[in-house]
């Protein structure tokens, strides 16, 4: 006799206190001057009688791999869910607070770190969070689906090129309990959450509040989770109309209603078999130049984006020459934390922990970090499940982005804020597909 599905929910305020930093955004300074909208952290407690799992995500910018296991430890210990079954992710939102290593040149310069008062207040929140979604569970029935918002939508894209890879699909877990009411709702969608911009103050979630409080209307009992797909080339850039509210609420609504038309067309089971493992890898970290040449490139970075600023260009062209100056600078941050003895991004987050969630015949992939969408594509594409999807800055994150051989070649400012080589991002795809293909 087949065993019927359990769920628990559970959500909790995270948001920082007053004048905590928020980060995504190097040289501007950001100590918050209040609330716009909350930051959550929303649990998922699944069981189908034999395997039990839980996926947290946060709306926040990072969580580094040693507090993912200090909640996971905390977290076993008072729920016997196993540690390795807990997966925990974050929005990306650069409205929130950076809860992991930082290699930015301001943070070097001054030995900032995270705020230590606001990791350990979450850290506490979140095993409290797991241990109340478990506490409480309840008769469920479990479906995934997917549907697409994207160009069409004015909504995401590719930062280095308008016209280049994007990934528009809007994956949608939906939990339903013994009455036939949505009680979760989990959205994965690939685009950084940088509507709101350097000159924002204000904590926020950015675009994946305004699909929560969008669903909120229209499921109001459900728990809202977001997951952050391979976004680390998607962003709002070329096609946002402004930094604005009102623009996060626009394209959060358009990706809500389409998670909405998922949901209604879901067909929901109280059999599916869950399953949760995960693999640990090395990846391949790049050569870094001498401190004299990473200066050199660092200020020729410079003084090519103040002569573009200079000559009047437009805001886009401006802010790409700034952001290859950032690249720049970061590569020598990196020289300089070499040179010192210690990059803690390095020692906390690696190796690279790839983890696959089985829900049925869907897979999801949780990756630590940010990675080129042309990764997840591939990952897709690869897997022996016709339904899978990828998550990035699960469980972790990694010192700089995973990029593409293509971008090496080209430059910029994700292949200067890396230690990794394209290689890496190879490895952590050949990595996932492996483990996937032990899941069948």
């Amino acid at each position: 006799m087949a065993k019927t599905m359990k769920a628990g929910v559970a959500l909790a305020d995270i948001s920082p206190k007053e004048g905590v930093s928020l980060g995504g955004y190097p040289h501007h300074p950001r100590h918050n001057t209040g609330v716009h909208d909350p930051l959550y952290a929303a649990c998922l407690y699944l069981d189908d009688g034999e395997t039990r799992l839980v996926i947290v995500t946060m709306d926040l910018l990072m969580f580094s791999k040693r507090y993912v296991r200090t909640v996971r430890e905390a977290a076993a210990a008072a729920t016997d869910v196993p540690a390795s079954n807990i997966m925990i992710c974050c929005s990306h939102t650069h409205s929130a607070p950076r809860a992991s290593a930082m290699f930015t040149m301001d943070a070097v310069e001054r030995g900032q770190g995270p705020d230590e008062g606001f990791v350990a207040a979450t850290n506490a929140s979140l095993v409290d969070l797991i241990r109340s979604a478990v506490s409480d569970p309840f008769d469920a029935a479990v479906g995934v689906g997917r549907g697409y918002c994207g160009r069409e939508d004015g909504v995401g894209g590719n930062r280095r090129d308008p016209m280049g890879i994007a990934d528009p699909e809007v994956w949608t877990i939906g939990v339903k309990d013994a009455a036939g009411k949505w009680r979760a709702v989990l959205v994965k969608y690939a685009l950084h959450p940088t509507f709101l911009h350097s000159d924002n103050l204000l904590v926020s979630a950015d675009y994946p509040g305004y699909i929560r409080s969008r669903l909120a209307r229209t499921v109001p009992e459900a728990t809202f989770l977001f997951a952050q797909g391979t976004s680390g080339n998607q962003s709002p850039r070329y096609f946002r109309s402004g930094k604005t509210f009102a623009e996060a609420e626009r394209v959060g609504g358009a990706i809500a209603t389409e998670a909405q038309a998922v949901l209604d067309a879901m067909t929901v089971s109280r059999e599916s078999k869950l399953l949760a493992r995960s693999v640990e890898t090395d990846i391949e970290l790049r050569s870094l130049p001498d401190r004299a040449e990473a200066e050199r490139r660092a200020e020729q970075a410079r003084k090519e984006w103040e002569t573009i600023a200079a000559g009047g260009a437009g805001e886009r062209d401006v802010w790409n020459a700034e952001l290859k100056f950032l690249g720049a600078e970061d590569t020598l941050s990196f020289v300089m934390l070499r040179d010192s003895g210690s990059i803690d991004i390095v020692s906390e987050d690696l190796p690279a922990e790839i983890q696959v969630i089985g829900i049925g015949d869907a897979r999801m992939v949780c990756l630590p970090g940010e990675l080129f969408v042309e990764f997840g594509l591939s990952i897709q594409f690869r897997a022996p499940f016709a339904r899978c999807f990828v998550v990035e800055l699960a469980n972790g994150v990694l010192p700089g982005y995973a990029v593409t051989a293509r971008a090496c070649a080209e430059g910029g400012y994700e292949v200067g804020a890396s230690l990794l080589t394209a290689r890496s991002g190879e490895q952590l795809v050949d990595a996932a597909v492996e483990l996937l293909y032990q899941t069948r």
